[in-house]
């Protein structure tokens, strides 16, 4: 198999291939690695050498597709992970595989190597000082979005069809719309979020994959979705399989659209346009579609979020050996320090606003079934924007930085619904902009029938980045 053929397939198409025995598994592993090599060698975003050989794995829906796992995790048995942190050295090797780790081996997927994220997974840029910025295929000169900035800019290259992401506060979403993907954060509870990891940040964390099309969205969504056994949350069961709803007919939906941030932060007007197209897309679909979002106190958002990130660095002073603070970040030794002087008193506070917030998200999707945001405030950022190595930050003021960025994703990591940014826009210069539709809790059906509807109506496939396996 060339690696132009290799590189025009999704996941789908190649374990089409490979089932009806038209490519081998080892041809198919073989163009990746050719692959990532010559894409890696531009954009930098694996964290470590390819595994040699590849993780082993079992026969399922995507057997023999490769994929890559991002570097704060899901852990598998025996692989270093560095968490983008100078301070953990080598690596610290991984005891057992998490739970979706395990499903990831049982669908088959060829796992080859560790993608890049910014030190604890902490910003909505994939620059930390261990590895050096991870550029975006479509002008090396901007980012990647975070912090599953490696998976994103390797799956647009056309390195690998699909990674794995984990998002927390957008961090799934973020990177999709600055590298042109479909990233979907599921619902709380929608997928395991691990082994011995309590809650997943709080209950806002949610563990999936970046992908370029819908179908390997719904198709890996099948395989992986369910809790693992003692996770504090669980998600309403399916009604039937996710792959089919992708061709479903949504029916007339009421949708709600909104280009103004929470915050208040300013939003670009290419993004911005991005969205509203989207919306009058979905009205000539037949949907219902009106002006208006969830009344929201911003404050109550920060200040869960805040929770939500020193619960991120509490690991750290667990740890049997403390990581050197002259190896770590700026940002990072304040989340450390920061997550060693707050009081119980504080974290209750911070579980209280994001009770707040998700009553009041929940309200609103009562009387409406999905909702449209842009995803980012504005399009990929040039590297150095969120210089998270920069002196001087606050907890709450490294936090609102980031919110000036991307002010629409974390609501919905508090509130718990499914999210999804599809790659609907390109600015003037051709760079990609995402669209944020989410759902009530539980709902992925329904985002995947509209995310069908959009993927047909306003196609994305035929543009493909500067930066792509498949140009030879």
């Amino acid at each position: 198999m060339e690696t132009h053929e290799y590189a025009c397939h999704d996941g789908v198409g190649l374990s089409g291939l490979i089932s009806r025995g038209e490519v081998s598994a080892a041809e198919v592993e073989q163009a990746a690695r050719r692959a990532l090599k010559t894409v890696n060698e531009k954009i930098n975003g694996l964290a470590a050498p390819l595994f040699t050989p590849a993780l082993d794995h079992g026969d399922g829906p995507f057997t023999g597709v490769p994929f890559l796992i991002k570097d704060i995790g899901p852990m598998a048995r025996g692989v270093p992970f560095y968490c983008g942190s100078r301070a953990l050295g080598p690596g610290v090797p991984a005891q057992e595989d998490h739970e979706l780790m395990a499903r990831f081996r049982a669908a088959g997927l060829v796992t080859m190597g560790l993608t890049t994220a910014p030190e604890l997974g902490l910003n909505f840029a994939t620059e930390a000082v261990r590895y050096g910025p991870t550029r975006n295929p479509w002008n090396l000169d901007r980012g990647v979005g975070g912090s599953s900035g490696g998976a994103a800019g390797l799956v647009a290259a056309g390195a690998v069809p699909l990674a794995h992401g984990n998002d927390g506060a957008g961090s799934l979403r973020v990177p999709a719309s600055c590298c042109g993907l479909v990233g979907l954060k599921p619902s709380r509870g929608r997928t395991p979020v691990g082994a011995d990891t309590g809650m997943g940040l709080l209950g806002m964390l949610s563990e999936f994959a970046l992908t370029r099309t819908v179908r390997d969205t719904a198709r890996l969504l099948d395989v992986v979705a369910g809790p693992g056994l003692g996770d504090a949350f669980t998600a309403p069961p399916p009604a039937g399989r996710y792959a089919d709803e992708v061709t479903a007919d949504p029916g007339r939906l009421r949708v709600a659209v909104t280009t103004r941030a929470w915050s208040g932060a300013a939003v670009d007007g290419e993004v911005a346009q991005a969205a509203v197209r989207a919306a009058e897309c979905l009205a000539g679909l037949g949907h219902h579609v009106d002006v208006a979002s969830p009344v929201l106190d911003w404050e109550s958002v920060v200040s869960a979020v805040a929770a939500e990130a020193v619960a991120s660095a509490a690991p750290f002073l667990l740890a049997p050996r403390q990581p050197p603070a002259e190896r770590l970040e700026a940002v990072s030794r304040v989340m450390i320090a920061a997550a060693r002087e707050r009081r119980a008193v504080d974290l209750v506070a911070g579980l209280n606003a994001a009770g707040r917030v998700s009553r009041a998200v929940a309200r609103f999707f009562v009387d409406t079934d999905l909702l449209v945001t842009p995803t980012l405030a504005r399009p990929p950022a040039p590297h150095g924007t969120l210089d998270y190595d920069e002196d001087g930050h606050t907890v709450e003021s490294w936090l609102r930085t980031l919110f000036d960025h991307g002010p629409f994703t974390a609501v919905f990591n508090i509130a718990g619904q499914p999210a999804i940014s599809l790659p609907l826009g390109e600015s003037a210069d051709g760079l990609p902009i995402g669209v944020q539709l989410v759902a009530a809790h539980g709902r992925e059906d329904l985002l995947l029938r509209v995310a069908g509807q959009l993927e047909r109506a306003l196609p994305w496939a035929p543009r493909t980045p500067a930066v792509h396996a498949g140009h030879g």
